[in-house]
């Protein structure tokens, strides 16, 4: 146990981290994502937490909108608002703090039991007046945040609420939209992506009809950055991004799921041969030089597709196949890039 001393030194500590997020917070700006995943990942450092996870209420469900650690499997996971710790925060706007899952009659012990989580600890988060969402924290083992971590993560709770504030006040788009979007490119976000791949493969296996997934990364992204600066980097991301929105039809995701990598979720396909077809499309319309000041700089990019659910029903299965046959195919256009040199 903590020394009178000791524990001082830790709040300290805590209140120094609070301080330094606070600053990282003001550099991302507007970036509503950015800031929430910023959240969940310091929140493992801050409170010595195993896993942390950002819930938003929509409608009659609850949203992994950003996670890390053990909960970082869940991003994108839709569960009902009633039966669950989450939900009953939101309802009731209060902090709430699970000490035993296996005791607790207010949690989802069959999720819990699923993710291995034992304690967890969950704050509201309020949006002009409204609760929103949770930030919740959670551990393997029982007990394991008391009242030193709700009080630490209470400031953190106003941190995010005053950026939730600021994210929405000076523009059209609501509060939803900044929570799922990627700030610079305009594309879905990773967990939206997830969440909608998530119910798309849950419709597959119900119904039997085929959709697709296309793991896109953009090369050479790197060396414009380190040759051009970051401002010709982010110019040859949002190129991209324009480009996607271009071809992709309306019913269709195309998300970028952070760095140089995006992808598309393709609602319906008619088979291996319309998917492929849907590679092409899209490489021909992202290949091409775009515009930075008075250059003409070339993009490039490597596709991998999978077919649902041909090739998958599960999201990690999908995922890796589309990520395989992605490396694959930016392997096979080095290769030939070498012999035409």
């Amino acid at each position: 146990m903590n020394t009178p001393a000791e524990a001082r030194l830790a709040s300290r500590e805590q209140l120094l981290a609070i301080i330094q997020i606070q600053s990282e917070i003001a550099k991302l700006g507007l970036d509503l994502s950015g800031v929430m995943e910023l959240v969940v990942e310091r929140c493992l450092t801050l409170v010595r937490a195993e896993g942390a996870a950002i819930e938003l209420a929509d409608g009659e469900e609850m949203v992994y909108r950003a996670a890390s650690g053990m909960a970082a499997g869940q991003l994108g996971l839709r569960l009902n608002i009633h039966g669950s710790l989450t939900g009953l925060c939101v309802r009731s706007g209060e902090v709430l703090r699970c000490d035993d899952s296996e005791t607790d009659e207010r949690v989802d012990r069959i999720a819990c039991r699923r993710v291995g989580v034992r304690s967890m600890l969950v704050l509201p988060l309020k949006y002009r007046e409204s609760c929103v969402g949770v930030l919740k924290v959670m551990s393997p083992q029982p007990a394991a945040f008391g009242e030193t971590a709700q009080s630490v993560l209470s400031l953190l709770t106003e941190l995010l609420g005053a950026e939730m504030f600021f994210a929405s006040k000076y523009t059209a788009n609501d509060l939803f939209y900044r929570a799922t979007h990627d700030e610079l490119s305009g594309l879905a976000n990773r967990a939206l992506f997830l969440d909608r791949l998530r119910n798309r493969l849950a419709q597959a296996r119900r119904d039997g009809d085929m959709a697709g997934v296309l793991m896109l990364d953009l090369d050479g992204l790197k060396p414009i950055n380190d040759q051009l600066g970051h401002r010709a980097g982010d110019a040859a991301i949002r190129a991209c991004a324009e480009r996607l929105k271009a071809v992709v039809r309306q019913c269709d995701t195309a998300a970028r799921l952070g760095g140089d990598e995006f992808a598309v979720l393709l609602q319906r396909v008619e088979g291996e041969a319309a998917l492929q077809d849907s590679v092409r499309r899209l490489r021909e319309a992202i290949c091409k030089p775009f515009a930075f000041g008075q250059l003409e700089l070339p993009l490039e990019i490597s596709i991998g597709a999978a077919l649902i659910p041909a090739e998958g029903s599960e999201l990690e299965a999908v995922l890796d196949r589309a990520d395989q046959a992605m490396y694959q195919d930016k392997r096979e256009r080095k290769q030939r890039a070498r012999v035409t040199t």
